[in-house]
Formats: structure tokens, sequence, C-alpha cells
């Protein structure tokens, strides 16, 4: 992998640059529609690469091992041949999963025992076989094995939490080194940082991660029900102490000001199943604020879905259509808001980096914040 920034924003942290897989070119700061297991819920693959055309999609190795299984994945030739998708694919660890389910898994030094919310089956992973589990799926940037704590969460219990993610982390390491690719390109790998909303713990880990001297690091166990306030504090933390020539992941973020507010701290990467899954109730995320397309107010709206002048995808669909489609329970309608809600995320990230190299990007950010900040 190979990562350039290309600008810096002289009044934030912000910062453009292009990201180089063998999968092609990244160009950040970027956000990655969740393809939780091997497709981007209500989009067909042609909708997703004509129309949101995002440089690298997320998948996820909890629900890709269950289902459809790693045998049938390597059969396939690994996840992009299985999906039949030939840009980038990152995939994370499991380590959120494992959290989630916290009635039904058990964490001890080895790894994780956990039951199947398919079948009620019992699985194990560890550090080493996720990281044999990833090669097997393929996904050009692949994460070490963590554990993301709870909010809100006992120091103590976020401090061990830590440094058995930092062993783990270790083990990931090892195993990898004696782990061939699988397939005919490189992955590359990304550790993570963890310490609950503790600034000594986000410290501690950032350093102990910007030691490994990975390709790229990713930030974890934010975005789990702390106030935005904490996450963007933690956030600026970890950056400061991460390399500043390499791609910066926070996981699992989040809102379109999230976005925003963290891309100005220096992050680089973000993903977040929000506008997909709020796209699927009928919440739209807009460059004025959000709508509710289910209020009887927009049953005679027929304006464009966003007003303001912009061609982030070529959905010719007034609010009063849009409506009418959720109303009768049309599954068009869940596709047309998902392509939006995806269209305008692409489109968000995508004016960040124009305005960065542009060098306005602080002024632009602020206006955006306040606009987005409503509910129309």
């Amino acid at each position: 992998m190979i990562f350039n920034i290309k600008a810096k924003d002289a009044q934030t942290k912000a910062r453009a640059g292009t990201l180089i897989t063998d999968h092609g070119e990244i160009e950040t700061p970027i956000f990655m529609p969740v393809g939780t297991v091997g497709t981007v819920k209500g989009v067909h693959q042609r909708e997703l690469k004509n129309d949101i055309n995002p440089d690298i999609i997320l998948g996820n190795t909890y629900h890709l091992y269950l289902r459809p299984q790693t045998n049938i994945l390597e059969q396939a030739g690994g996840l992009h041949k299985f999906i039949n998708w030939d840009r980038n694919i990152l995939t994370d660890s499991g380590g959120y999963q494992v959290y989630s389910l916290s009635a039904n898994r058990k964490i001890k030094e080895e790894g994780v025992k956990f039951k199947s919310h398919i079948d009620g089956s019992y699985h194990v992973f560890t550090p080493e076989n996720v990281m044999e589990i990833q090669r097997t799926i393929g996904a050009d940037i692949i994460m070490a094995f963590d554990e993301c704590t709870p909010y809100p969460c006992y120091y103590n219990y976020a401090k061990r939490s830590m440094h058995m993610t930092h062993r783990w982390l270790e083990r990931c390491l090892k195993h990898l080194e004696i782990t061939p690719f699988k397939y005919d390109y490189k992955q590359t790998f990304f550790p993570i940082v963890q310490g609950s909303t503790y600034k000594d713990l986000r410290m501690q880990s950032a350093e102990y991660i910007a030691g490994v001297n990975a390709e790229g690091n990713a930030i974890g166990g934010l975005s789990v029900g702390e106030p935005a306030e904490e996450m963007y504090a933690m956030t600026e933390v970890v950056c400061d102490i991460l390399p500043q020539e390499k791609p910066r992941y926070l996981m699992g973020v989040g809102t379109p000001i999230n976005i925003l507010e963290n891309i100005a701290l220096g992050v680089d990467m973000f993903d977040c199943v929000m506008p997909t899954r709020n796209a699927r109730n009928g919440m739209l995320f807009t460059a004025h604020g959000t709508i509710n397309i289910n209020n009887k107010k927009w049953a005679d709206d027929f304006s464009p879905i966003d007003e303001m002048d912009i061609t982030f995808v070529d959905l010719e669909y007034s609010k009063a259509y849009l409506r009418h489609l959720f109303t009768v329970n049309e599954l068009l309608g869940k596709q047309i808001a998902t392509i939006h809600n995806l269209g305008f995320y692409l489109w968000l990230v995508r004016e960040a980096r124009k305005h960065i190299i542009a060098g306005d990007f602080k002024v632009w950010k602020e206006m955006m914040v306040k606009q987005m900040d409503k509910r129309l």
C-alpha cells in the first residue's frame, strides 16, 4: 500500500491524500459504504459502481465467517470475485460484533467464545484464526483482532482490555508473518487503538500502536454511545500521536457532522451503517438537514430530495413520490433513499477533499455543520 498526502489544511488538521492498493486508488478523506454480508443493503452493484461510485467498501468478518462461510469464499477466489467487485475492500476483524453480542460471548486471553446469532452454535475467534479468516476473505485492508469496550466503561476494565488488545495485536502480527497471501494481490494490515474515553489510556494505546509501524492505523471503541464531544476529544488525542504519514481510520463513525468534525482532526477513513439503515426507515441526509420522508408535510412537495444544486447521484425523484413509495411500503422507496444517502455521504467527503486542497476547508466545514444540524 502507498499513501501520499496531497494537501493539508492550514487552519485545521484535515488532509487530502491518495491511498493505493493492488485494487486501485482511494482518494481520502473517504467514506466506505458498509457491505456487511457481501452486499451494500438495498443497492445493486450497478448502482453502487455507476451512481455512488465508492473507491472502497467494507465487509464484516464475523458475518462472512458465518455465512456464506470461508470455504465458499475460498472456492470463489475471495470476496472480490464472489460479489463481482473489482475495487477495494476493507474487512473489520469481528471485534465490534463480539462487543455487541455481550449476552452471548465469553472473553478470555486466548480469544472469544461466542454463540451465533443465526442458529445458536458456538464458535471461537482468536487473533490467529481471525487473521486466517481475513486472509481467506481476501480484503485489501484487514484489521487486528481487538476488544471494543462499551460506554460507559470502568477505568480498570478499559485498561485491562486495552492491554489485552495489545497482546492480541502481537499475536496477529506473528501469525501474519507465517501466513502467506491467498490470492494474487497483497493485503495491508491496520492495528486498532483502544482505551475507551480515558485520555491517558488513549495516549498509551496510540503510542503502542504507532510503535508497531504498520502501514495504516485504526481508532476503535468510539461511536458506541459516548457524547460527540468525548469522541472528538479522544480522536484528537490519538491523531496527534499516530504517524502523520500514514492513513487513519475511525471505525463506525458516523453522522455527516461527525465525519466533517473528525476530518478536521486528521482522520482519513470512515465507515458507518447509518446512511443505509436510516434510509430504510425513511431518514434522508441532505446538505440542508435531515428529512423524515414519512412526515405528511412531504406528501405534496414536488421539489427534489435535496434542493442544493448538487449532482452527487442521478436520482430525479421528488419528495412527494418518495414519500408515496414509503407509504405503500414499496421496496423501491428504500432503494432510492439508500442510494441518495450513500451518494450524499460520498459527495460530502469528496467536497471536503476539494476544500482542503483549495485551502478553505474550515470555513466550508463550519457552514456545512450549521446547515446539516437541522431537521427539515
